[in-house]
C-alpha cells in the first residue's frame, strides 16, 4: 500500500467517525414523519433509507427505499414514508415498521416504530432505535402484570423468556449460574400495598422451577426489592406487624395512627434450603432504631436532631401520609467492599446505609460490627427534614426508588445512583436521575458534622429531559450505570426503557409491549455484557 491510498482509507475513516446521522421527531398522522439529521461535522453523501413492515394486515409502504443526495453539517430534512394497510391491535398484530439509514460515510443506523395504522393513517404507538453509542448487551425486565421474564437484545428481539405462575416480578437476578431469581404476588389479605409480593422464585435456565420461598402471613410480608449477597444468600425487604398498643409504646402520636396499626420495614438474609422454604440467618428492624420527641415517658425519648442514626416514628404525620406504611423502603443494594447495604426510604424521601458485617443482636443494637454503630444509619441523603437539619428547601428527593451503589468497573464505581421520581417536587412534577459521591473514606465510614446535613449538598451528575416536564414517572422506575459511562433508565409506569449517554443524549429506545401496550409497566430493568457468565447458555 502505497502512502497516497493509506491516507485516503485515513481520511475516509476520519470522516465515517466525525459523520453522524440521527433519526429524529417521529410522529404519525398522514403516514410516518420524521427528521433526518446530519449530527456530525463533515457532509454526507449518498444516505439511503430502507423501509421494512411486519405485522397487521396488508401493511405496504408505498416506497421501501428512498434517496437523499446531500446533507450538510448540521442540517436536517423531513422525512414522511406513505402506508396503508390495517392494523389496531384488534384481530391483527399491531405493525412494526422499520426505518434504516445509511451511507458509505456513516454507521447504519435503525429505527423501529410501533404503529397503529388505518388506511393512510399513522398513531405511533412506541419508537425504537439502537445507536451505535449504546452499551451491547442484554436487558432483563418481567412486567407487572404478567407473569413473563424476557430477555432482549439491543435490537429489542426477545433472546429468552421465562414463564411463570405470578405476576409482580419487581426484584429480579440472573445469577451466574444463569437461574432466574423474581419476586412473584401471592394474596395476602393483612399487607395491601403498593409493591407486596410474599414470594420469591428460583428459575434455572430452561425454565424449570428450582427454589421458592414464601414470607407472608398475618405478621409479616415481603415485598419489593431482592438482592443476592456474593455467598449466595438473598437480602429481601418486608413489612412487619405492630398493633396500636406497640405503636404508642414507641412513641407515635396516637391521633396518627388512623389505620389501628403500623408497617415497619426490616430487611432479612436468607439462606435457601432445599426445593423449598430457607432460613433467616441475619436480620435488621427499623423498629430497633427509633426516636421521637412525643412522650417523654418512652425509652426512646430524645431530641431527634441529636441522633441522624436513628428514625423519628413521628416523621411524616403532618404530611397527609399518616397510613400503616411507616418507610416503604423500595430498593436494597449491596457493597462487598464495606459490608454494607444501601437503602431506599421513600416515605422518608431519603437512602440509609447500615452495616451488614454485625450479629444479628448487634445489628438491633447500637454498638458493633466493622463500624462500631451496630444497626444504627451510617449515612442517609435526600431529606434532612427527617432528622431536623434543614427545611423543606432542603430536601432533594422525592418518591425515589432503586438507590445503588454504581459497580466496579463502570465509571463513577462507589458512587450512589438514585431514580429520583419527582412526587412532590416543589418547581414541579418530573423524574431525574441523581448521581451522588457519598463522604466516605477507604474503611467505610462516612463523615459527618452534627446538627447539620450529610453531604453532598447537590448530585454530581443529573439526567433530566431537555424539557424537565417531558418526563415524569411518578413510581415505580430506575436507572443503571453501564461500563462505557452511559446510564440505562426504566420509566417504569409508560414501559420505556431508554439509555443516555453522559452528555444525557439518547442512544437507545425501547418500548414495552408485554402483555398489552396498556399493562405495560416495569418496575426495573437490568442489562447484562454479553460476557457475563448467567448468559453462557444463551450462546450454546
Amino acid at each position: 500500500m502505497d502512502i497516497l491510498e493509506s491516507s485516503v482509507i485515513k481520511d475516509v475513516e476520519k470522516e465515517i467517525i466525525t459523520s453522524s446521522l440521527k433519526i429524529e421527531n417521529i410522529s404519525g398522522g398522514l403516514g410516518i414523519n420524521g427528521v433526518i439529521r446530519n449530527v456530525g461535522v463533515a457532509d454526507i453523501s449518498d444516505i439511503t433509507l430502507n423501509i421494512d413492515s411486519t405485522g397487521g394486515l396488508l401493511i405496504k409502504p408505498k416506497s421501501k427505499y428512498y434517496e437523499i443526495p446531500l446533507l450538510h453539517a448540521g442540517e436536517s430534512t423531513k422525512i414522511r414514508i406513505k402506508i396503508f394497510g390495517i392494523g389496531l391491535g384488534i384481530i391483527t398484530t399491531i405493525p412494526e415498521i422499520k426505518i434504516t439509514v445509511n451511507s458509505p460515510y456513516t454507521n447504519k443506523n435503525e429505527i423501529e416504530i410501533v404503529a397503529k395504522i388505518l388506511g393512510p393513517f399513522a398513531k405511533i404507538i412506541g419508537v425504537f432505535f439502537n445507536d451505535n453509542n449504546s452499551f451491547d448487551g442484554y436487558t432483563l425486565f418481567s412486567p407487572e402484570y404478567s407473569t413473563n421474564t424476557y430477555l432482549i437484545n439491543n435490537s429489542g428481539e426477545i433472546v429468552h423468556m421465562w414463564e411463570g405462575s405470578y405476576i409482580q416480578g419487581l426484584g429480579l437476578n440472573i445469577m451466574e449460574n444463569g437461574d432466574l431469581l423474581r419476586t412473584a404476588l401471592i394474596f395476602n389479605p393483612f399487607f395491601i400495598a403498593g409493591g407486596v409480593t410474599g414470594r420469591v422464585e428460583m428459575f434455572d435456565w430452561n425454565g424449570t422451577l428450582v427454589w421458592e420461598f414464601e414470607y407472608s402471613n398475618d405478621q409479616y410480608c415481603i415485598h419489593h426489592d431482592l438482592e443476592i449477597l456474593p455467598n449466595g444468600n438473598i437480602l429481601m425487604i418486608a413489612w412487619e406487624y405492630k398493633t396500636i398498643e406497640e405503636a404508642i409504646d414507641a412513641g407515635r402520636n396516637p391521633d396518627s395512627i388512623p389505620t389501628g396499626k403500623l408497617w415497619p420495614d426490616h430487611i432479612i438474609e436468607v439462606e435457601s434450603t432445599g426445593f423449598y422454604g430457607g432460613n433467616i440467618v441475619w436480620e435488621w428492624h427499623v423498629w430497633d432504631h427509633l426516636v421521637q420527641d412525643f412522650d417523654p415517658e418512652k425509652d426512646n425519648y430524645g431530641i431527634v436532631e441529636d441522633y441522624p442514626e436513628l428514625v423519628d416514628i413521628n416523621f411524616g404525620i403532618y404530611t397527609g401520609k399518616p397510613g400503616a406504611d411507616l418507610n416503604h423502603i423500595n430498593s436494597v443494594d449491596y457493597n462487598e467492599e464495606f459490608d454494607q447495604i444501601l437503602l431506599s426510604a421513600h416515605n422518608q424521601n431519603e437512602i440509609w446505609v447500615i452495616d451488614h458485617s454485625t450479629t444479628v443482636e448487634e445489628a438491633a443494637g447500637h454498638s458493633g460490627g466493622n463500624s462500631g454503630k451496630g444497626g444504627d444509619i451510617l449515612y442517609r441523603w435526600g431529606n434532612p427534614q427527617v432528622y431536623r437539619a434543614g427545611n423543606d428547601s432542603d430536601q432533594k428527593l422525592f418518591g425515589q426508588h432503586d438507590a445503588q451503589w454504581i459497580e466496579p468497573g463502570c465509571p463513577g464505581n462507589g458512587n450512589i445512583l438514585i431514580f429520583n421520581n419527582g412526587q412532590g417536587r416543589p418547581d414541579g412534577h418530573y423524574s431525574s436521575v441523581d448521581e451522588i459521591i457519598p463522604p466516605v473514606d477507604s474503611n467505610g465510614n462516612y463523615s459527618y458534622t452534627p446538627g447539620s446535613a450529610y453531604n453532598p449538598e447537590e448530585p454530581i451528575w443529573i439526567y433530566t429531559a431537555k424539557n424537565p416536564f417531558d418526563f415524569y414517572a411518578g413510581h415505580i422506575s430506575g436507572s443503571q450505570r453501564l461500563p462505557n459511562g452511559n446510564t440505562l433508565i426504566c420509566d417504569g409506569p409508560n414501559g420505556v426503557f431508554f439509555e443516555v449517554t453522559e452528555e444525557k443524549e439518547i442512544v437507545w429506545e425501547y418500548v414495552n409491549q408485554f402483555p398489552n401496550l396498556v399493562q405495560n409497566q416495569v418496575f426495573n430493568i437490568y442489562r447484562y455484557a454479553p460476557d457475563y457468565p448467567g448468559l453462557n447458555n444463551l450462546f450454546i
